[in-house]
């Protein structure tokens, strides 16, 4: 689960570490894994994190149904939707931004999955999501649905889902107790996901972006932080930490995309003036290598940059973002500000540091993509970089995850000889339904959790946490939930990183 743990901050990385990284750059470059492969397993996690009633074309069938009474606490039907992490909890919010990272890379890199054969699974692993979206906006204009289950009562079990005998209160954000992350990041993920549909299911899509459109007024119109309004849920586990202004203007800038008009824009100016405002007065100036389920800054940048030339705006700040965010990540950058591990890793937080490496190896395939059409360069300083620098830092991010580091050790589970065994996941960890069918009560699966043995159930793509102290060392331990536990929200920007590289080699 999300929580303060995951946005500590990195420790510095001694200079031997960069020199190391740069000698392995090249090294990355070269190596050759199965894209395919990686795409096809990163998809086939999602069906381990599937709430509610499986369909009958569930693939991971140690999975059965679950939490199919979800909702009836608040009166409304909240079934469905996917399980945070490795615990039994549904959050909005990081649910709404995994379906953004989904939708995206449909939209960008598509005809990768399509060439994988997987363009189908990807589209109905975005639809599951939204399905469940649509469902939290039910209530709208009045109210959103931000969350289901009890996460202190969820973490003192250590449970099946399938056995969850739990509270599952419903938790909501309204007019007079608002949430504006919350709501802002649920139409940013309607309209993406509209634009992935749209010549795919037109029906759907038009539904997607009508809701999107509801949800963006509610946010807009009802300003305030879900931190003041259901805090004690939320808190600490995913707790908004960057403020409402960066969804609401993400999720303009989505609608801007979707609707290929301007009409979002003035909202998305405001957005960012308010940011901008309160920096101002804080001196806390976010990073522009902040890009996550909380901080879309950099993504914001990005967009924008995508978005407005259509229009014939200018876009020299956005741009001028945008590059300072290519500019922290580029390791031969002279104004790089992300730390690399020595064998090479993106390292910026001691909790669940694979969230940052896929959605900003995600955002550098994105943004490449842009500078190569736009034909220019990334100018860092008195540096310029040509597109393909990104891309090549987006591969030895991906390489490094399958396997392309020190331990020799594929961070996702089931891909390659070596690999997690022992992810921090209930389902995975406790005994099937298949193998036992007998109820396992909230307090008898601890023993389970403390095994040292492998999971009994391969939950198959999921994406470890990865390493966490800088140094590429990694405990492959369920107890230690910053390295093994798995997240949506990790693997979502990794189905585009893989996509791309089906079909790329630069």
């Amino acid at each position: 689960m999300g929580g303060q743990s995951r946005r500590s901050m990195s420790i510095c990385v001694v200079v031997c570490g960069v020199l190391l990284l740069m000698s392995t750059a090249s090294v990355g470059w070269e190596q050759k894994h199965d894209y395919k492969l990686a795409l096809s397993k990163s998809l086939l996690f999602f069906e381990g994190q599937r709430s509610g009633k499986l369909p009958p074309n569930q693939r991971l069938t140690w999975r059965k149904d679950s939490a199919l009474r979800d909702g009836q606490e608040g009166g409304v039907d909240l079934t469905g939707g996917y399980y945070d992490a490795g615990d039994n909890v549904k959050y909005s919010f990081p649910m709404a931004f995994t379906a953004t990272m989904l939708a995206w890379s449909i939209i960008e890199f598509g005809d990768g999955m399509a060439e994988g054969g997987e363009w189908i699974n990807a589209a109905e692993t975005l639809r599951w999501n939204t399905d469940f979206l649509l469902k939290a906006t039910a209530n709208l204009p009045n109210t959103v649905y931000a969350m289901v289950g009890n996460p202190n009562s969820d973490h003192n079990c250590w449970e099946r889902p399938e056995d969850m005998d739990t509270p599952r209160p419903v938790y909501a954000v309204n007019t007079t107790h608002p949430g504006s992350e919350v709501a802002g990041e649920i139409a940013a993920a309607l309209a993406a996901a509209s634009i992935a549909f749209k010549n795919y299911d037109a029906a759907y899509s038009w539904r997607l972006l009508s809701k999107a459109k509801e949800a963006y007024y509610f946010a807009n119109k009802y300003q305030g932080s879900y931190n003041d309004a259901i805090g004690h849920a939320v808190c600490p586990f995913y707790c908004d930490f960057s403020g409402y202004q960066d969804e609401l203007a993400w999720a303009g800038a989505w609608l801007n995309k979707a609707t290929n008009t301007k009409k979002y824009q003035k909202h998305v100016d405001s957005a960012i003036r308010k940011i901008k405002l309160m920096e101002e007065v804080t001196q806390n100036y976010y990073i522009d290598t902040e890009f996550s389920w909380d901080n879309k800054h950099a993504g914001l940048y990005v967009l924008l940059s995508q978005v407005l030339i259509n229009f014939h705006i200018s876009i020299g700040q956005y741009k001028k973002e945008a590059q300072t965010f290519a500019c922290g990540v580029l390791p031969e950058s002279p104004t790089r500000t992300i730390k690399y591990t020595p064998g090479g890793l993106l390292f910026k937080t001691e909790g669940c540091n694979s969230q940052v490496v896929g959605s900003l190896s995600l955002l550098a395939l994105i943004y490449a993509k842009h500078v190569r059409l736009a034909r220019e360069r990334i100018t860092c300083g008195n540096t310029k970089f040509p597109a393909w620098k990104l891309v090549e830092f987006a591969k030895n991010q991906a390489d490094y995850i399958l396997g392309t580091n020190p331990t020799g050790m594929s961070y996702m589970v089931g891909f390659g000889p070596k690999f997690p065994q022992r992810i921090h996941h209930r389902a995975a960890s406790l005994p099937s339904i298949n193998a036992h069918p007998s109820f396992i009560a909230c307090g008898n699966g601890f023993s389970y959790l403390d095994n040292p043995n492998p999971n009994l159930n391969e939950l198959t793509g999921a994406i470890a946490g990865g390493p966490n102290t800088g140094t590429d060392h990694f405990d492959d331990d369920r107890r230690q939930a910053a390295q093994t536990e798995p997240t949506t929200y990790v693997n979502a920007p990794f189905v585009g990183v893989f996509a791309y590289f089906v079909n790329h080699k630069k």
